[in-house]
């Protein structure tokens, strides 16, 4: 009997080219699992199952434009294709942007839920009803701290829609693991990848406010090896750092004084930037 969740699995990552997809795809190939890897940037996604086959694993690259449910489904199809029926799949397309509300344009805030919250649901909507026929499978979506707990003050669309994939996963685990489909939600804090290049400014002097200065700055691979192991462990939500629950139960001990509390820290200039690790430090940095 296979060892859970990823010996010889099929596995499909939504948004698997680059950052924490391209280390999941890394990360879950290692285990044992069969990658489909879908990607908007077809390169990307090349690269990432190229590098899962250079080093003895299966891999397939596919075009996927998460917005669109006919290319959403195809991913799935081709995916089937290659490798069978699909037993894992992650939704991790999302999208970030930076300003004040006002100044956020409405088909903006559009923009934000279908990429990030909408998106999601094109994902489970395909896989779902033949997982819960088989009574198996494992869903996994990716959130963020923006969405766990107020901070978030200058990027609001983008925390109200990774509040809203928490919330379809808290639920969809109510309903879907008695029926043998298991749900993961990775809700990863602050992580080094290329997110920022592609993020939208509407606000020019807006502050890129963080989620506490007592968090660290992780990389890929770290949080890559959080998800499966919490995978593998049965956890439905799954931070990337297990610092955030005292933030977390701060905030649901007193929610109203949390805010306030987010409010005084702003307004005194506290950033809440989280710290660099000195190892990651010198790693950027070979002359510290």
């Amino acid at each position: 009997m296979r060892e859970p969740p990823f010996a010889d699995a099929a596995a499909l990552i939504y948004g698997g080219g680059k950052g924490i997809g391209r280390a999941v795809a890394l990360e879950w190939a290692a285990r044992g699992a069969r990658l489909a890897v879908a990607d908007l940037d077809e390169s990307a996604a090349e690269d990432t199952a190229q590098t899962i086959r250079d080093r003895g694993g299966e891999a397939v690259a596919l075009r996927c434009d998460v917005l669109s449910d006919s290319s959403v489904a195809a991913a799935g199809r081709r995916a089937e294709e290659a490798l069978g029926p699909l037993e894992i799949v992650m939704n991790n397309v999302g999208g970030m942007l930076n300003g004040h509300p006002e100044d956020v344009p409405f088909r903006e805030w559009q923009r934000m839920i279908d990429l990030n919250y909408l998106a999601v649901v094109r994902g489970i909507g395909e896989f779902l009803p033949q997982m819960l026929e088989r009574g198996a499978g494992h869903l996994v979506c990716t959130a963020s701290f923006a969405g766990f707990y107020p901070y978030a003050a200058s990027r609001v669309p983008y925390a109200a829609a990774k509040a809203a994939v928490i919330a379809l996963a808290e639920n969809l685990a109510i309903y879907c693991e008695p029926q043998g489909v298991r749900v993961s939600c990775l809700i990863p804090g602050p992580v080094m990848t290329g997110v920022m290049e592609s993020m939208t400014s509407w606000t020019l002097d807006a502050p890129m406010r963080g989620p506490g200065a007592e968090l660290e700055l992780k990389i890929p691979d770290e949080v890559a090896t959080t998800l499966a192991d919490g995978m593998r462990d049965g956890r439905v939500l799954i931070p990337s750092d297990p610092a955030v629950w005292e933030i977390v139960r701060r905030w649901a001990a007193d929610p109203e004084a949390f805010i306030h509390a987010k409010i005084a820290e702003f307004a005194a200039g506290e950033s809440g930037r989280p710290r660099i690790p000195e190892a990651l430090l010198k790693a950027m940095d070979p002359a510290r």
